[in-house]
């Protein structure tokens, strides 16, 4: 019998619900800067886009910022996602029920967001001990997604072909990324009245069917194999 598919979850908007938060975040802190920004926007152009790249995009619009202005509000940025995450993060509906079905499937975490961050959400939310140090950050390699290297890199790390991944992530740039990796991908589909999901990607709209998705894919490979 061949061994469980490896699953690569995504952290923000996959794991917890941290999107809403880091939105008002954003919108607060870029505006300030003067970068006008509100949170709807973040949901409708840049969800799981790295935050230098959000900011490069503003700068493209509204006029680059100095460097001194700008450093300040990315720690200001991360400071305050940091104090409001240990005391207002939820956990996505249904992850905790659906990572205890696939407790037999190795799984990381595989993130554009610093490490520091994806540990804090973990810690916050509770769901750490279904990970433990099985964290990979785009910060860590400077590789971020849609790059596939980030998924490459955690397969490479927990010993794992990447035939052998299931993707599970929210955002386009992660579903883009995890098609170019070619792992399966699960797109965690919250928002199907204004997203689509990418040919081959398996659009999925709730947590709680990421168990018999996974089951279906381990079906397909047995017969395959």
């Amino acid at each position: 019998m061949s061994h469980p598919l490896c699953l690569l979850f995504d952290c923000d908007g996959t794991l917890v619900d941290s999107e809403p938060l880091l939105a008002d975040v954003m919108a607060d802190v870029l505006t300030r800067a003067g970068l006008p920004f509100a949170a709807p926007q973040y949901m409708e152009e840049f969800r799981g886009v790295r935050f230098a790249n959000i900011v490069a995009e503003l700068e493209r619009r509204f006029g680059a910022l100095d460097d001194t202005i700008r450093d300040s509000a990315e720690a200001e940025m991360r400071h305050t996602m940091q104090t409001r995450m240990s005391t207002e993060l939820q956990p996505i509906p249904g992850i905790r029920e659906a990572l205890d079905q696939l407790s037999e499937h190795p799984r990381c975490v595989a993130s554009n967001g610093p490490e520091h961050k994806i540990r804090r959400a973990l810690d916050s939310t509770g769901l750490r001990p279904y990970f433990g140090n099985r964290l990979y950050s785009g910060y860590t390699i400077e590789r971020w997604k849609p790059d596939p290297e980030l998924f490459l890199h955690a397969a490479r790390e927990m010993g794992v072909a990447p035939e052998r991944c299931v993707v599970i992530d929210d955002a386009d740039v992660g579903v883009a990324a995890g098609l170019a990796a070619g792992m399966r991908t699960i797109h965690i589909n919250r928002f199907p009245e204004r997203e689509t999901t990418p040919e081959g990607a398996i659009a999925l709209h709730h947590m709680r069917d990421l168990p018999s998705a996974v089951a279906r894919l381990e079906q397909v490979e047995a017969v395959l194999h």
